[in-house]
């Protein structure tokens, strides 16, 4: 890993600690010792991780449908940004509506079950779910996603 890279991570660990060296980090603020991540972004396989793009008429319907999908593991992290406005082409006329976008970060080998999830769980006849590859990233964030999204197990016969 580079050295700035290290830096990053130490600084911002480093801020969580005041002068008495007691912690003062936000509650949901991850301590775990850095010798329990990777640091090496060459273990990083491009590809691996996905961000899914979901988007939902309000921030309920975005909650329950991460919730779900946190409790069935099936997501590491989900961002729900409000206030969203989608302009679209929908059965020939011009939509301008508000929404709500999800930021799902999950394993490439489970976008195809939160897909599924979404579309049993979503208020639109044809919900948007779409993904990206993550190529590369943070190396303790990237083993945490790993450790945190069991790989898709293949359905046995």
């Amino acid at each position: 890993m580079k050295f700035t890279s290290k830096l990053l991570i130490l600084l911002a660990r480093a801020s969580c600690i005041s002068s008495t060296n007691s912690l003062t980090c936000p509650a949901n603020f991850n301590l775990a010792p850095m010798s329990s991540y990777s640091t090496d972004s060459t273990d990083y396989k491009s590809g691996t991780h996905s961000v899914a793009f979901v988007t939902t008429p309000d921030v309920a319907a975005a909650k329950k449908i991460a919730h779900l999908l946190l409790e069935k593991k099936l997501a590491a992290c989900i961002n729900i940004v409000p206030q969203i406005i989608s302009i679209y082409d929908w059965e020939g006329k011009i939509n301008e509506d508000p929404e709500v976008l999800m930021m799902i970060k999950t394993r490439t080998s489970r976008v195809d079950e939160i897909c599924k999830l979404v579309k049993e769980n979503h208020a639109y006849s044809v919900a948007e779910v779409i993904s990206l590859p993550i190529e590369n990233g943070n190396p303790p964030y990237m083993d945490w996603l790993t450790k945190s999204v069991p790989d898709r197990v293949p359905d046995k016969c």
